[in-house]
């Protein structure tokens, strides 16, 4: 019997951290403050949002540094202005997700997103992508007035994709993830090849995804029955 699969997307579905990293990076240009991101050092730090990054950076100028107050509010703006001009220049689908994507269609299962990146971004992204098509529904970070591990935006998702919250689970990389899950009373399957790897283990989830091309076989044993 098919059930529903929902996906983050940001270090799940695809690697954006050189995209993220390029945009707070022009920010900091834009300061006359240099490249302060490295974009394979710091991918874990992409995945956590842009704030997170514009704060990463700030906090590696020499103590003599004086940013003008409210910095952050100002580049966070900018910043999703230069990501949304260059949104998959360097983003990549992780390898067998667009063909697990299709596997699970294959076998009646629904598909959505339901992800903490602003939904126009997400929208913007799947269809430079190309695969916007195969998913009944999209929930970014201000579809509603809250946002993961909130579970209402995930329960969003799965009623989006014409789905029953009790045949679903969720496929993740972060904590969040892990917490919104369990707040909406669903398993998770965090993946094991992103920035933090098998490290994500220490969060417990039902499963570790080791690559795409188990989750089909995953959907199966959790959804069928």
């Amino acid at each position: 019997m098919a059930g529903t699969v929902v996906f983050d997307l940001d270090g799940t579905l695809a690697d954006t951290s050189g995209d993220l990293i390029a945009a707070a990076n022009a920010c900091f240009h834009a300061r006359g403050l240099g490249a302060l991101l490295d974009p394979v050092e710091d991918a874990l730090i992409a995945f956590h949002g842009g704030r997170a990054m514009l704060r990463a950076g700030y906090a590696r100028l020499p103590g003599d540094t004086i940013l003008p107050p409210g910095a952050e509010d100002e580049d966070y703006p900018r910043l999703l202005g230069h990501y949304g001009q260059a949104i998959a220049i360097h983003t990549r689908l992780y390898p067998g997700a667009e063909a697990a994507l299709d596997r699970l269609a294959d076998a009646g299962h629904r598909l959505a997103v339901c992800t903490n990146k602003p939904a126009a971004l997400a929208e913007t992204l799947l269809r430079e992508l190309g695969i916007r098509d195969r998913f009944a529904a999209m929930i970014g970070a201000d579809t509603l007035p809250v946002r993961k591990p909130d579970p209402r935006p995930y329960q969003a998702a799965v009623q989006g994709a014409g789905g029953a919250l009790g045949r679903s689970f969720l496929v993740g990389d972060t904590e969040t993830d892990r917490k919104t899950a369990t707040a909406a009373g669903v398993r998770v399957a965090l993946v094991a090849f992103g920035p933090e790897g098998a490290g994500l283990a220490r969060l417990a989830p039902e499963a570790m995804l080791r690559h795409y091309d188990d989750l089909p076989e995953l959907a199966e044993e959790w959804l069928a029955g």
